[in-house]
């Protein structure tokens, strides 16, 4: 009897020992992290801060690339103006040509001469209007360089870029400085939506028309001053013989049909928002699935920004073309006679198609697509890498 009440003193004795031992465990684990929780404030008044901000750190590094595409840079209005810009001029000079055989193809002048020589060639083609636009352009370009040399091919690039430098510029200023003010308005409440990107296009559009009109007239001039029969030697004289023969308003001609294309560069502005947000939101979902991004990522999601823009501008295109038509008849130097054969919005669109049928309100889609589709990727792919390079000035 007196064995098991010893055993039975000798199982309590090491049960107490345990238990005394598991609680200087838990207190020595409770002390170690409280030492670590308090390791960055343990330090002078001069290195706190500078400690607890590196501890935070530390503790957010796995967390940190699921913010990294939420963080934007300020881009300061002037770099919109700049980035713009460069972007336009490099866009018009690599497709400077298929804006000289749209504008003709516009053009009244011209599009008798041209429809009748391809017809001749290609009246037994059925591979479909896609493709005989496409061999017409064809035809055209080969035409032109042909008959009036390589240089015909670039005609009216200088007042171009006169007018493409200044009219990006002051597109893409407008754009985003018109957003950033109506952000600050309580019914956006700092958030972009759709409507806002068309207020913003709206009113880009709106003020790039009226500022670059003239310029826009004297290119139409150029590009469809004929070869065998120069009326205008350049720009200059092209202006001076308009003010001389047309007066000062002359120059204005075409702005209510310029103002009719805002909204194509409005519609583009809001698809090409719309896209470059699905691109970013695609970005995100992968960054919190736990991929790191690369190089790689960043000019993958680049061209896929200058892809929505090619793609936002040929909807946009298809959409409001016929204000094209309009404006180029519109720009027209005067007949012989000294008369303008169209004199007005309403009256070009109707005589146009009273006397060329609704398809000529599409002439020259074809090398009109082929020009700014191209022209808008690299416009608004320059764009964002000048934005990016100036941002960091």
């Amino acid at each position: 009897m007196s064995n098991n009440n010893n055993n039975n003193n000798v199982n309590n004795q090491n049960a107490n020992s345990n238990d005394r031992d598991n609680k200087l465990k838990d207190k020595i684990v409770s002390f170690e992290q409280d030492i670590e929780a308090a390791v960055p404030y343990l330090a002078s008044d001069e290195k706190s801060s500078t400690l607890k901000e590196a501890y935070d750190t530390i503790s957010q590094d796995a967390t940190s690339s699921n913010t990294q595409l939420k963080q934007q840079v300020v881009v300061k209005p002037w770099v919109h103006f700049v980035a713009g810009g460069l972007g336009g001029m490099c866009g018009a000079i690599f497709t400077c040509p298929f804006d000289v055989v749209k504008t003709r193809l516009q053009s009244s002048v011209y599009r008798e001469l041209y429809s009748s020589s391809v017809s001749s060639k290609n009246s037994v083609s059925t591979a479909g209007k896609v493709l005989t636009h496409f061999k017409e352009t064809c035809l055209i370009l080969n035409s032109v360089y042909k008959n009036e040399g390589p240089r015909a091919l670039f005609k009216g690039l200088g007042p171009s870029l006169v007018g493409v430098i200044p009219a990006r510029s002051i597109n893409f200023f407008t754009y985003g400085y018109s957003k950033d003010l109506l952000k600050q308005f309580d019914y956006f409440q700092g958030k972009e939506t759709s409507f806002m990107h068309l207020l913003a296009g709206i009113n880009a559009g709106v003020v790039t028309s009226t500022a670059t009109n003239p310029i826009w007239l004297i290119k139409t001039r150029l590009q469809l001053d004929k070869a065998t029969k120069k009326e205008y030697k350049n720009s200059l004289d092209c202006i001076m013989k308009i003010l001389k023969n047309e007066g000062f308003f002359a120059l204005y001609k075409g702005l209510s049909a310029s103002y009719l294309g805002s909204a194509e560069s409005t519609l583009q502005w809001i698809l090409y928002e719309q896209m470059k947000s699905f691109i970013h939101q695609r970005s995100e979902r992968h960054v919190l699935e736990g991929k790191v991004r690369t190089s790689f990522d960043d000019a993958t999601d680049w061209f896929a920004r200058s892809g929505a823009a090619g793609f936002a501008k040929l909807i946009a295109s298809l959409i409001t073309y016929p204000h094209e038509v309009v404006r180029t008849r519109l720009r027209q130097a005067p007949t012989e006679k000294g008369k303008a054969k169209y004199t007005g919005l309403v009256q070009c669109f109707k005589l146009v198609i009273k006397e060329e049928g609704f398809a000529s309100m599409y002439g020259g889609l074809t090398p009109h697509l082929m020009r700014t589709v191209p022209n808008s990727m690299i416009m608004f792919g320059t764009w964002e890498i000048f934005t990016l390079l100036f941002s960091k000035l």
